[in-house]
């Protein structure tokens, strides 16, 4: 199936979305779409026969339990609506906790890495065998950007994709900036994660920008795409012809021109990527890697590779055990409660990088709460994004952004913020609004407070 050139629909920009020419397809986040009708603006690019194709953010499929069936069906009934050749989501956990590991459950309020394991690809099968079998259309999954490594991984990106495909049968959604931060990060080489994986199952390509500091390099989706993530796209372009590629944007969104010139710098990227493939090819006979000697096949690669460092491969069983979901679910949670909650980080990962993480997850509650709230930036003012910050550091998140929204209005009353009577009038009403008929007493926090310890035993 052939898609094009695409964009990220954002509520944002739809205007500047629609006003882009030479757009063949648009991809909206599933969760921000409401599953009996679409945003006007959806409604009239699909009128011009503009593709839509659903991206979920939230089922968690590399997590430690397996899929909900309400978020499975929320995204099936989105695809029906949208009348989609495809869905995709991430390979990746967001939540972790809960009964499994007898802990409160966390959210992280984003895409977190699964360990390249066996054990780990044997939950993510499973887990995605249930969502193909959920969905009316094909699913198609997109490898993360990672700030932090898993101690004691034995396989590649490009191996543990690989892999994935052979017992899932399931499509790629190859993110071109995301090999750009593992290779900045982490030290992988994108070229030979390229190599790797099999370049055949793309359904289609993300290009997006990002920021590096101090060097990290933060996929934001806020900066315009990079000279080094057009390059690995161009080193994409050298094995095969994506069937799509789309440039996202989830912030400090431009002007359509400057929309239309990363657009442009994009299909440069491909043509000139796809002349110098077809000569290669040409003058060689080569089969499609523009002068790189091809690869051993994935599976090869990765049999050699994990019989080498270990001796032993795991067997697909088709099912993972409930001891291997356990075992899942205690890393996770020690990993997210480090990362939100202030734990000790767990053995074998780098303490620097975890706090870089960190840091990043309180700061993307702090900006989509006020996104979704943007009267308590209203109310508080300078003070907003110091307080969240404070109040990030020892509240993890355990349900939805809007509920992190009240439950953070909700300590500031608790502890008599903000101090200026007019503010903490303006601040109780709008809690009153949302959660209850009146705010919360001292009584409550200390009853919360109780609750929480007894839980922590």
């Amino acid at each position: 199936m052939e898609l094009g050139i695409g964009i990220g629909w954002r509520p944002e920009m739809a205007d500047a979305v629609e006003a882009l020419p030479g757009i063949d397809w648009v991809e909206a986040v599933a969760e921000n779409l409401c599953t009996d009708h679409l945003p006007d603006s959806l409604v009239r690019l699909r009128a011009r026969g503009v593709t839509v194709v659903p991206h979920g953010v939230s089922l968690g499929l590399g997590g430690a339990d397996r899929p909900d069936p309400a978020r499975l069906a929320d995204l099936a009934a989105r695809a029906v609506l949208l009348d989609t050749p495809l869905v995709t989501e991430h390979i990746a956990f967001v939540r972790a906790g809960g009964p499994r590991t007898a802990s409160p459950r966390l959210e992280a309020g984003h895409l977190l890495p699964v360990p390249r394991t066996w054990e780990a690809l044997d939950v993510l099968c499973e887990n995605v065998r249930i969502a193909q079998n959920s969905l009316p259309v094909p699913l198609a999954l997109e490898n993360i950007a990672a700030l932090i490594s898993w101690p004691g991984e034995e396989l590649t990106e490009g191996q543990f994709l690989a892999e994935l495909v052979e017992r899932t049968g399931v499509r790629l959604l190859i993110d071109v900036a995301n090999l750009h931060t593992n290779h900045v990060n982490r030290g992988e080489d994108p070229a030979k994660a390229l190599d790797e994986l099999p370049v055949e199952a793309i359904a289609y390509v993300h290009v997006a920008g990002g920021v590096e500091k101090d060097g990290v390099w933060h996929d934001t989706h806020a900066h315009p795409v990079t000279r080094p993530v057009l390059d690995v796209l161009a080193e994409l372009r050298s094995r095969i012809a994506p069937p799509g590629v789309l440039l996202e944007r989830d912030d400090d969104f431009p002007p359509a021109e400057e929309l239309a010139g990363e657009l442009t710098a994009v299909r440069a990227t491909l043509e000139t990527a796809g002349k110098a493939r077809s000569g290669s090819t040409s003058r060689t006979g080569a089969s499609g890697h523009g002068g790189i000697a091809p690869a051993a096949s994935p599976v090869e690669s990765a049999d050699d590779t994990t019989t080498a460092a270990t001796g032993t491969r795991a067997t697909d069983t088709g099912v993972a055990t409930d001891g291997a979901r356990d075992r899942a679910a205690v890393a996770q949670t020690a990993l997210l409660s480090a990362l939100v909650a202030g734990t000790p980080a767990p053995e074998g990962f780098d303490h620097r990088r975890l706090g870089v993480q960190s840091r990043a997850l309180a700061a993307k509650r702090a900006d989509v709460v006020a996104k979704v709230a943007p009267e308590l930036p209203g109310i508080l003012g300078d003070g907003y994004r110091a307080a969240f910050l404070s109040y990030a550091r020892t509240r993890p998140m355990s349900a939805g952004y809007r509920r992190d929204a009240l439950d953070f209005a909700e300590q500031l009353l608790i502890t008599g913020r903000p101090t200026d009577d007019a503010a903490r009038r303006r601040l109780t009403h709008w809690w009153q609004d949302r959660a209850a008929a009146r705010p919360p007493r001292r009584t409550t926090r200390l009853v919360r407070a109780a609750r929480a310890a007894i839980a922590g035993r």
